[in-house]
């Protein structure tokens, strides 16, 4: 009888361990696709037509952040100047 339950716990965890394993394979595959995708980009810069499209899309981003009103939100704002002070802080310290 003990041996039983002994066994039925132990293939349950055996089981447990099992799909666990499979689900951080499964994670870690996927992660390595999606950055296969970012690594062709990144490679495809040595190519001058891959950098003028790289271009064209940075320029196209930078003129659509330039027409909004705000480009950051007021609690990042907050953030940077903060850390601007104590930049600016740190650098009249040097003096």
């Amino acid at each position: 009888m003990e041996k039983e339950k002994n066994l039925k716990i132990f293939f349950i965890k055996l089981i447990s361990i099992t799909v666990a394993i499979i689900i951080a394979i499964n994670v870690l595959i996927n992660s390595l696709v999606s950055n296969v995708d970012f690594l062709n980009n990144i490679l495809s810069l040595t190519e001058l037509d891959a950098r003028r499209e790289q271009a064209d899309n940075l320029r196209k981003d930078l003129n659509g952040l330039l027409e909004k009103d705000n480009i950051i939100n007021k609690e990042d704002r907050i953030l940077l100047y903060k850390l601007y002070k104590k930049l600016k802080s740190e650098f009249e310290e040097i003096n």
